[in-house]
């Protein structure tokens, strides 16, 4: 027995699928999904994440049409988008799905529904369709990215370092980059004074992205080194700025 696919969608939303698991149930339903190109599946394969969502909906005479697009975001931080087109071929009958890599499959699939002569075009107002996916800001790479992240916060030493909100949100990064931060310098202070800035960029599963921000520096009484972690680039900086003057 086949799963209504608004039943399908709620489960999904009270346990997120993974870009694989979502891919291999999308193509599990379609009919056609032996048409889609081998390169696009294998491009797929290596999704970091993915987004779906209503793009248009006909209801009339017992007949139904209603086409969604699935989009992922693949590794090298382009976007790729199928899009899903499920009605019934007759009034009462089970939805059957189809899918498509562009548009215009998708309109020739649409003209030949059995839909009535008052049925509204396929074109949405723009205001109702869907922006592209922002391509990474990033080269991130897939590894032990929670546990990184968990490790960062925990040896920061600064009392206004990310709270537990944060951390909660990284428990879900499974990709990261580090990367040395330069431009505007903080004041010298006392010879021999160290600073050193790096941004923590974490890519989460449902694709958003998070930095915080490290500074590492020796402007300690001592001159020991200590961590300090803050949740913007600004932030940090306006630290380094305030430990140089308290040691200048």
């Amino acid at each position: 027995m086949s799963v209504p696919y608004e039943t399908a969608a709620h489960e999904a939303a009270e346990s997120p699928e993974t870009p694989e698991e979502h891919l291999a149930r999308l193509l599990g339903r379609a009919l056609n999904s032996f048409e889609l190109p081998d390169e696009c599946v294998r491009q797929l394969d290596c999704a970091l994440a993915h987004d779906s969502s209503l793009h248009s909906a006909h209801h009339s005479a017992g007949l139904h049409r209603e086409t969604y697009r699935h989009t992922w975001l693949l590794s090298d931080g382009s976007a790729l988008t199928l899009w899903e087109l499920v009605h019934n071929p007759t009034p009462g009958s089970e939805p059957q799905h189809e899918v498509y890599v562009d548009e215009e499959e998708l309109r020739a699939a649409t003209a030949r529904l059995p839909l009535p002569a008052d049925a509204p075009d396929f074109e949405l107002p723009v205001l109702v369709q869907l922006a592209p996916v922002p391509a990474p800001r990033h080269v991130y790479v897939p590894d032990d990215s929670a546990d990184h992240a968990r490790r960062l916060l925990r040896r920061a030493e600064n009392a206004d370092r990310p709270g537990a909100d944060t951390a909660a949100l990284l428990r879900s990064a499974f990709a990261h980059q580090i990367i040395q931060a330069f431009g505007r310098p903080c004041r010298a202070g006392r010879i021999g004074l160290g600073f050193a800035l790096y941004e923590h960029a974490f890519l989460l599963r449902d694709g958003r992205e998070i930095s915080l921000w490290e500074v590492e520096h020796t402007a300690t009484p001592d001159g020991r080194h200590m961590c300090e972690v803050y949740p913007t680039e600004d932030a940090a900086r306006e630290a380094m700025e305030r430990r140089a003057a308290q040691v200048s």
